[in-house]
C-alpha cells in the first residue's frame, strides 16, 4: 500500500466506527491534496464516501490550519442558504492521528483549480459560474450568525485591526529574508484601519478553486470547502482576498497555472461591482482592503516556502512561492497610497 503521510486507514477506520459510522467492507484512502493548506484525503468503503482533512505535517503557521474552525463554522451553516458539505464527526483533540481532523460527507461535483480544468467551460458557462461564486459569498455574508449558533465563533469588534497585527505577526514567523516594503505596508495598513466596519461570517480563503460546482452546470455551487481560515468578521476582507487573488503572480503560490488568475474572469474591479450590486453592500475604504489582501498573501506566499524549507510535504513549487511576495507587498502599497 502507498505511503499517505499523515493518515493511518486502521486508525481512521476505528475511529469512524467508534463515532456511529457504519464502515462495510474495506476502507480505501487516497491524498487528493496536500501542501498548500490542510491534507485532504478521499476515503470509501463500499456503501460511502467521505472526505478527511488534517493539518500539514510540519512547519505549521500558528492559526493557520484551525480544524476546530472550520468544524464548527461548517456545523453551523448546515441549514442556512450557503452550501457545504454534511458533517460526520471530528478529532478535536487530536488522538487519532496526533492532530485534529474531520470527517465529512464526500459532495460529488467538478473542483476547477488549474487554467486546463477551466477550458472545459464555455464563456457563458464562466458568466454563470461567476454568478454563482458572487451569489455564494453573498450569502454566506448575510447568514445571521446568532441564528445558527456561532454567535462565538470569533470577536468580530477590532476584526480588520486583529487582521493586520496577526499578518505581520505572521510575517515574523515565516520570512525567509527581509524585505523592506513589509515593514512599509504594515506601517500604512496600522494608519489607514477602518473606524467602522460591518460584520459577518467571513471565509477567508474564497475563490473558484475552494468550492465544488455542478458538473452540468458550473453556475451551481454545490459546497464551499477550505474553511479553516473563517472566524466572524468584517465580509470585505472576503471581498478583497478574492480579486486579490485574480493576481497573475499568484499562480507561484499555488505553485501551477490557476483557473482563478485566468483572464477569462472578470478583473478585479468588475468582480467587486458584481457582488457589491448582489449583496448591496457599500465598498467603503476599499483600497485598505485590497491593501490588506496583498498583504495577507505575501506572508502566505512566504509561509509556503517556509514550510517547505523544514521539510513539509509543500508540493510542487513550495521553494519558489516565496518569489510572489515583494510583488504583493508592493501591489499594497500602490493600493494604500490610492495608486492603483
Amino acid at each position: 500500500m502507498t505511503s499517505l503521510p499523515g493518515m493511518d486507514v486502521a486508525k481512521l477506520r476505528t475511529f469512524l466506527i467508534e463515532n456511529g459510522v457504519t464502515v462495510t467492507g474495506e476502507l480505501v484512502v487516497e491524498l487528493i491534496s496536500g501542501g498548500r493548506s490542510n491534507l485532504t484525503f478521499s476515503a470509501h468503503d463500499d456503501n460511502s464516501h467521505w472526505v478527511v482533512r488534517r493539518p500539514p505535517t510540519g512547519g505549521l503557521t500558528p492559526s493557520a490550519h484551525d480544524m476546530n474552525r472550520e468544524w464548527t463554522v461548517t456545523n453551523g451553516l448546515q441549514d442556512t442558504a450557503v452550501p457545504v458539505a454534511g458533517t460526520v464527526a471530528f478529532d478535536k483533540e487530536g488522538v487519532v492521528f496526533g492532530a485534529p481532523f474531520t470527517v465529512v460527507e464526500f459532495v460529488d461535483g467538478l473542483v476547477v483549480r488549474s487554467a486546463d480544468d477551466l477550458e472545459a467551460f464555455g464563456d457563458d458557462d464562466v458568466e454563470r459560474n461567476v454568478d454563482g461564486l458572487v451569489q455564494a459569498l453573498a450569502d454566506l455574508h448575510a447568514v445571521d450568525y446568532q441564528a445558527v449558533g456561532l454567535g462565538d465563533f470569533g470577536r468580530p469588534d477590532g476584526f480588520v485591526a486583529r487582521q493586520v497585527k496577526t499578518w505581520a505577526r505572521q510575517w515574523e514567523h515565516v520570512k525567509t529574508r527581509e524585505l523592506d516594503d513589509v515593514a512599509k505596508l504594515h506601517a500604512a495598513l496600522n494608519e489607514a484601519i477602518p473606524a467602522q466596519t460591518s460584520n459577518s461570517i467571513v471565509h477567508g480563503d474564497f475563490r473558484v478553486d475552494n468550492t465544488i460546482l455542478d458538473a452540468s452546470d458550473p453556475g451551481k455551487v454545490k459546497a464551499v470547502v477550505d474553511w479553516e481560515m473563517s472566524t466572524l468578521g468584517d465580509p470585505l476582507t472576503d471581498v478583497a482576498l478574492m480579486c486579490t487573488y485574480r493576481t497573475p503572480i499568484f499562480d507561484a503560490v499555488l505553485g501551477m497555472e490557476a483557473a482563478w488568475t485566468s483572464d477569462r474572469y472578470p478583473s478585479p474591479d468588475e468582480l467587486a461591482e458584481r457582488y457589491a450590486k448582489v449583496s448591496g453592500r457599500e465598498l467603503s475604504d476599499w483600497n485598505f482592503y485590497l491593501a490588506l489582501a496583498n498583504f495577507k498573501l505575501g506572508v502566505i506566499g512566504e509561509g509556503i516556502t517556509h514550510r517547505a524549507r523544514s521539510g513539509s510535504s509543500s508540493g510542487s513549487g513550495a521553494e519558489s512561492a516565496a518569489t510572489a511576495t515583494a510583488e504583493f507587498m508592493a501591489a499594497g502599497l500602490r493600493a494604500i497610497n490610492n495608486k492603483s
